[in-house]
């Protein structure tokens, strides 16, 4: 079968590898429809962090059917339509209970990779995978894009709204414009925010996040930024504020930009060694985030809201590729081309 494989910054290729196989009694092998490229892959592939040359693919969002299954499995079979979340949560142990499946505590692989392949070998899959009804051909395009953020970044941007306690009547600051700060938008609007306040530099995203409900849009950075906050809310800050990016600059953005006693959400991956926390203590704000709860938040919310059409997160994959073309849907991101590259698997 045809997957990706990481070859060195700046490049990934597809090669013919092995098909997986079932190796668990929990396994389920699923033949993916659509995969994508995530913001969170562009990390190795510019060269900031470190990675093996000649590896696996760290792609971790697909939508597929199943093709096998493990001995244990009982809630999907073989011909199910199903969303394949990066997180792989057990639904028992007491983060899943809680909430909080993205850190399950039963499993050590509880994340996603290498997926940017025509089949691939998904662990835990008894209550992580998500059934969609009926079968890819029964959806458009752009239904099946939406049920593809459902694997991370539509639930990535609601686990923000959600740690962030966003509200009926909040002013709310979306701190990053790829597409998990778009779906921030959406998952503010969606839990009631009065005022959505997206920061973004870029038109083609900024007449999105406008799209998805924004009410403000704020394209300066770093200082200037906080300070077009402060004036937009009459000094007072944001009642809650979510961080979708994870560097040095978008976190002390997001503290700044925050009122006394805020939550900031926060769903960007780190990549910096060290945070201040001064600010933090003296302004009460609290600061919450991690891995989204996708099962969770697939399966009493954001599922139903993509097939009743209240939300269309999929328009955040602005353009398509083949995966014999995956270089240059990793290589559109990187140059900003694309907001989210889309790969159709033939």
């Amino acid at each position: 079968m045809k997957s990706t494989i990481f070859m060195k910054p700046g490049k990934v290729e597809v090669e013919d590898i092995q098909k997986p196989t079932i190796q668990a009694s929990d396994d389920v092998i699923i033949h993916v429809v659509r995969t994508c490229v995530c913001g969170s892959d562009l990390w190795a592939y510019r060269g900031l962090e470190d990675k093996a040359a000649h590896s696996e693919n760290s792609g971790h969002e697909a939508i597929g059917i199943v093709e096998e299954v493990g001995s244990d499995i009982t809630t999907v079979k073989p011909g199910d339509f199903v969303i394949a979340p990066f997180t792989h949560g057990c639904g028992h142990c007491a983060a899943c209970r809680a909430g909080f499946d993205g850190v399950c505590q039963n499993h050590t692989d509880n994340f996603s990779n290498g997926v940017q392949s025509e089949y691939i070998r998904f662990q835990h899959g008894e209550w992580a995978l998500v059934k969609i009804p009926g079968q890819p051909e029964d959806y458009s395009d752009a239904m099946l894009n939406s049920l593809l953020s459902l694997a991370d970044v539509m639930a990535t941007g609601y686990h923000a709204a959600r740690v962030a306690n966003v509200k009926t009547g909040d002013t709310v600051v979306v701190v990053g414009d790829g597409a998990v700060g778009l779906c921030g938008v959406i998952a503010a609007q969606m839990r009631g925010a009065k005022r959505i306040i997206a920061m973004s530099r870029h038109a083609d995203r900024q007449k999105l996040a406008l799209e998805f409900g924004a009410t403000d849009i704020v394209s300066e950075r770093g200082d200037e930024a906080v300070a077009k906050v402060k004036a937009l809310t009459n000094d007072a800050g944001a009642d809650a504020v979510l961080e979708c990016v994870g560097t040095e600059l978008s976190n002390d953005t997001a503290m700044k930009v925050a009122r006394p006693g805020a939550i900031v959400g926060r769903v960007g991956l780190p990549h910096e060694p060290k945070m201040d926390m001064t600010t933090s203590f003296y302004t009460n704000t609290i600061i919450a985030g991690g891995p989204a709860s996708v099962t969770t938040y697939d399966k009493q919310v954001l599922l139903k809201a993509v097939l009743d059409g209240d939300i269309h997160p999929g328009k955040v994959f602005n353009q398509q590729f083949t995966l014999d073309d995956i270089d240059n849907a990793y290589q559109a991101m990187t140059d900003r081309k694309a907001i989210k590259s889309l790969v159709v698997i033939g």
